[in-house]
Formats: C-alpha cells, structure tokens, sequence
C-alpha cells in the first residue's frame, strides 16, 4: 500500500445526526467527513438520501466498528458483502476498523474489545485482513483502542503489537490520540515509550476528543472538549509524520457547534505547518 501517495484531506469531524443543519452552515470549518459504516448499511431511504446529500458536498470516510477483525473464527461475509457496497457507493481514498474483535461464538459482544498481544492473535488479524482485501480493495487504516482490562500472556508491547500487524498486514494506522492518552493514563506508560515503537511511516490519520474521569479512571466517553494534554500529543505526532486527515469524534454531551467549529479550527492551526499548504486540497 503507498500510503504517501494518498490524498490529503485536512481536517474533518466524525458526522453525527444533530451536525446536519450547523454542518452545512458552516461547510468551511469541516474538510472531510466520517461516516459510522453501520449506520448505512441495510439503510432506509431516509438513510440513503442522508449518505447522499453528504457525499454531493464533502469526501466521506467510511469507519466501520463491527467487522471484527480479530475474531479467531473469521468474518461474517454478509456483513463484509454490505461493507464493501457502501465503500464502493462513496468511492473513499481510504476506510477504517478497529484493532479488536466484536464477536465471539456467534455473538455479538457489542463494545469493542481488546485483543491479546500475541503471535496468534497477529496471525489471526492478518488472516482476516487478507479476506477482507477479496471483497474491498481500497486501503485500510487500523485504530488503536482503549480498553478496561490487559488481557494475559502479551508477547509484546501494545504498540509493536499495532506495528506488527499494520506491517504484516500492510495497512495503515489511525491513530487515536485520545485512545493513546487514556491508556497510557489509565495503565501508567509513557507516551514516548509507546512513540518508540510506533511505525510512523504507516500514520495516516488521527481521532481526537475528550473523555471524562469517574472512580479515578479516564473514560474513552467522547462527551468532553479535547483536554491539553491530547492537543500535546496530536503536535507531537504531526511534527514527526504529514498525516493525511484529523478528525474530531463527538458522541456524547454535544456542545453548541460553535465549540466544535473551535475545536477543529485548533486542529487546523496544528496540522497546517506539517502539509505545507496541501491539507483539505
């Protein structure tokens, strides 16, 4: 995958229902979209209309969070087949997932959940990336996650972890300063320990909000402005790699627009020295 020869598309904002009015009123402050995958698959008209009043006014990033790319007993294939339909409806640079699984036995375990840093769990991750690419042959960026439990017998560190899999698998990474942060708050690591690791040449985009504290642990809510030590981190990343998208995910607690219009024009200001003039392009 070259990932250097993908478009830039600046900064953008994760699209929730409550956006549409305020979005379209302010189209400048918003470069790209990302849309939840699931929230269009199987869709109602109402839903297809939506998808395609956005596509007419903004390039749109499919993520998607119920693949479940790390379970050992393979993919659903009626869900991949919808997927890569919508992906090829919006004709994206490039769509996400999750590095974690979604399902077990059958089940669908409705959070995403961690995997073991293991060998196996690389295997299994890669052996399901490789079905994935037989239905969807557009790039795949994969996001780190939080999580509220370290699964035993870990043979590496949760970023050669990542940098294992996006390498063997040869994908992206979207890295979600957020997650990075909670983690390395909640499990008490360094930062630039987990930079050491990281594969900086596969970074292709960012995820970026705020989370809120309860019983002493930093919860991943989306529902808080993005604290200073996010807005660190995500100067930190772009001065060392051109990243090719930063995108604000809001779920919970939603402000006025003219926050989250703030929130992105904070982003901009970081991302703007690192591309060179080239960035929403």
């Amino acid at each position: 995958m070259m990932l250097s020869q993908l478009p830039s598309l600046g900064v953008g904002l994760g699209f929730r229902e409550p956006f549409k009015s305020d979005l379209f009123l302010n189209r400048p402050q918003v470069d790209f979209l990302e849309i939840v995958a699931e929230h269009y698959l199987d869709a109602p008209v109402q839903k297809q209309q939506e998808l395609e009043i956005l596509a007419a006014h903004f390039p749109i990033i499919p993520h998607a969070i119920n693949l479940s790319l790390g379970s050992a007993e393979g993919l659903d294939t009626n869900y991949l087949r919808k997927l890569a339909t919508l992906i090829q409806q919006v004709n994206p640079p490039w769509w996400s997932e999750h590095i974690c699984f979604t399902k077990a036995g059958g089940v669908d375990i409705g959070h995403l959940s961690p995997l073991p840093y293991t060998k196996e769990a690389v295997d299994i991750l890669c052996r399901n990336i490789a079905e994935v690419r037989r239905f969807v042959d557009v790039p795949l960026i994969l996001e780190n996650i939080t999580y509220m439990v370290k699964l035993p017998g870990a043979e590496m560190t949760e970023a050669q972890f990542l940098a294992e899999v996006v390498e063997r698998a040869d994908c992206g990474l979207l890295l979600d300063v957020t997650n990075l942060h909670t983690n390395a708050v909640n499990y008490g690591y360094d930062v630039q320990d987990f930079f050491n690791d990281l594969p900086w040449e596969r970074v292709v985009q960012l995820h970026f909000v705020g989370g809120h504290w309860h019983d002493g642990v930093l919860i991943d809510s989306h529902s808080q402005s993005t604290p200073a030590e996010v807005w660190q981190i995500m100067a930190e990343v772009v001065a060392r790699i051109p990243v090719k998208g930063i995108v604000l995910e809001r779920d919970e607690n939603l402000p006025p627009f003219t926050e989250i219009a703030q929130e992105l024009q904070t982003a901009r200001k970081i991302l703007i020295p690192s591309c060179l003039g080239g960035c929403g392009e």
